[in-house]
């Protein structure tokens, strides 16, 4: 009898845990997965080992297994390990370079970005990666940033290396550009110097000082709210973002697509190096196309894919396909989807499983969705706590743009399902390394004293709130929330009912200054659809409907293509800065009157609104 009651217990117990907890199962499949990286992290740390170790254990396992794929010519691994033999020598003979020298590396998504930064670490220097849209001023900014002396640029951007050329001849900098020849006093060809060069293996002993604090890849932030700032990508740092991909669930023989860019966090440190990590194939594209996104799926076989920012709304937004599900895509790994555009990827595009995550660039705290709820980025775990108090979400102030604090001085945590600003513990196990030759802004993202006396968090800039569920869910950049009538308004939230309009296809929210008037009032610059026009009167009764009044768009502002970065994030500031005088815009301008909806925005109105004539 006994037996038997036993028996029916151990049968019910898991239907009990289930019903008490529908993600059990993969809280512990997490965990497990957890235990293994965490174990893996200690024998990198006990005995150094980076991820250039990694990829020439891979050689050694599957040396003609393919590694990159880049158009019509495809490298295996150990061809990848060739290349870069080659370029190592040809820059230690004509860059002098050793262990512990940066050169600056301005090149985009295409082999030569690979082979560079692997010869690099052959060599012990430290690549830093430069973005090929920037130019000029910028450009010799974020080359100063890394205290580089030698500066490697890929031929289809000579021309923006012409235009600095006198500041770095005169700065000393040696600039190379990958040509076999060039007649531009100052730049030196490389390509004809890396053909003479032996493609045998390089002495361990080049890099015998390098560890695991030493720095890895300098990468630039995005540089949404100013110029770029070069976070330090130590060899400890790299592999984190690298393990992401094995959080994920991507495997040693899957197809990983890559086209977001190399010289950014997702596409090198996430993408590349995850999957090296993993010994996977890598598709490289040179950029993001939407009309081509597919096509190039089932050409290569790819399996996983990555996102980020507004990529996944652009690939709902082109036109319909009967072949829309013939592809082998089964696994899609970012961050930044809403919650409108995964539900619709997935009805279109068919059973893909999403794995969106959470990180920052320079961030000590990352997270990942693993239990599937649509609409999060990450689930709180038990092993967060234990590692670096991620339960820590903390009141914030969006007006003074600083953490609330209790008579103490001590941050105040908020309860489940409010908005907080999400800090993270600086730590042996938890590092910040900051930003390189900027201490100010380095100090800007830490805190203090904030559960205790003495100790110290990252500033993550990012507010969240968990359900009770315990998902993540963000919630807006702090900057990006503004407060109007008393009230915080979230663009996110507003951004994704004005995406639920018929006509608008695209939707950027922010908050703009009027004069005489405290905090900011919302304006949204949109995108139409395609032959669809403009209707003030169903917009106006559409945000009547979902919206608030303090949170409704007071200003309209349609565009033709809304301005994003090179990872696809929308630009808010410039847009904030421009506000709404349309003497300045010639964007078609509207404005919300009450009762009545939205209409042309004129000059008189404009006048009457900044000299106080018209309260809002």
């Amino acid at each position: 009898m006994l037996a038997y009651i036993l028996c029916t217990a151990l049968a019910v117990l898991p239907l009990l845990i289930y019903f008490r907890n529908p993600y059990f199962l993969k809280d512990l499949t997490y965990t497990f997965i957890s235990i293994y990286v965490g174990i893996r992290m200690s024998r990198i740390k006990k005995k150094f080992y980076s991820i250039l170790d990694r990829f020439l254990d891979k050689v050694a396992e599957h040396p003609h297994k393919k590694f990159i794929v880049y158009e019509e010519s495809s490298y295996t691994y150990s061809q990848a390990d060739r290349e870069s033999n080659k370029v190592a020598r040809a820059l230690l003979t004509h860059a002098h370079l050793k262990q512990g020298d940066t050169v600056a590396l301005f090149l985009g998504n295409e082999p030569w970005f690979v082979w560079m930064w692997l010869a690099l670490s052959k060599l012990g220097c430290t690549a830093s990666f430069l973005n090929v849209n920037i130019r000029s001023k910028s450009l010799l900014h974020c080359f100063s940033c890394c205290e580089a002396k030698v500066l490697i640029a890929g031929a289809d951007l000579q021309g923006a290396i012409e235009e600095v050329l006198p500041t770095l001849k005169q700065q000393g900098i040696l600039v190379f550009i990958l040509r076999e020849h060039c007649h531009v006093d100052g730049i030196e060809s490389l390509s004809d110097k890396i053909q003479m060069e032996s493609d045998e293996p390089l002495s361990r002993q080049l890099r015998a000082s390098i560890n695991i604090k030493s720095p890895a890849v300098y990468i630039y932030t995005s540089g949404t709210t100013g110029l770029p700032k070069a976070a330090v990508i130590n060899h400890e740092r790299v592999w984190m973002p690298a393990f992401a991909l094995t959080f994920a669930g991507v495997r040693s023989d899957d197809i990983v697509y890559i086209y977001l860019p190399l010289y950014h966090t997702a596409g090198f440190l996430m993408g590349l190096c995850g999957a090296i990590e993993k010994g996977t194939t890598v598709v490289l594209r040179s950029k993001f196309s939407a009309s081509n996104f597919w096509n190039d799926c089932r050409k290569y076989n790819v399996t996983v894919i990555q996102y980020i920012g507004e990529v996944m709304r652009y690939l709902c937004n082109t036109p319909k396909r009967d072949n829309d599900k013939d592809h082998k895509v089964r696994l899609a790994v970012g961050n930044g989807i809403r919650e409108d555009t995964w539900v619709e990827f997935l009805e279109r595009f068919g059973n893909i499983c999403i794995r969106e995550c959470y990180g920052a660039t320079e961030g000590n705290v990352g997270f990942i969705n693993y239990g599937g709820k649509i609409g999060a980025m990450g689930r709180e775990h038990f092993l967060y706590k234990v590692r670096c108090r991620l339960g820590d979400i903390t009141m914030f102030d969006t007006e003074k743009e600083e953490p609330v604090r209790d008579s103490r001085g001590f941050c105040i945590e908020v309860p489940r399902g409010e908005t907080g600003l999400l800090v993270a513990k600086i730590g042996k196990r938890t590092p910040f390394s900051g930003y390189a030759k900027d201490k100010q802004q380095t100090d800007k993202k830490k805190l203090r004293d904030v559960i205790e006396k003495g100790d110290m968090y990252f500033n993550s800039g990012d507010l969240l709130k968990i359900d009770d569920e315990g998902f993540l869910f963000f919630q807006d950049r702090i900057g990006d929330t503004f407060r109007w009538k008393g009230e915080n308004v979230a663009t996110t939230e507003v951004a994704d009912h004005l995406l639920a309009v018929d006509f608008v296809e695209e939707a950027n929210v922010y908050g703009v200054k009027v004069p005489g008037h405290e905090g900011r009032i919302g304006m949204a610059a949109l995108k139409l659809k395609e032959n669809m026009d403009f209707d003030g009167k169903a917009l106006y009764q559409h945000v009547k409907n979902y919206l608030p009044s303090y949170a409704r768009p007071r200003f309209v502002r349609i565009q033709n293509a809304l301005v994003v970065t090179s990872t696809f994030k929308q630009m808010k500031v410039k847009l904030a800065e421009e506000g709404f005088n349309p003497a300045l815009i010639k964007d078609p301008l509207f404005y919300l009157e009450d009762n009545k909806g939205y209409i042309p925005m004129t000059q008189e109105l404009f006048n009457c609104i900044a000299e106080g004539r018209l309260r809002l």
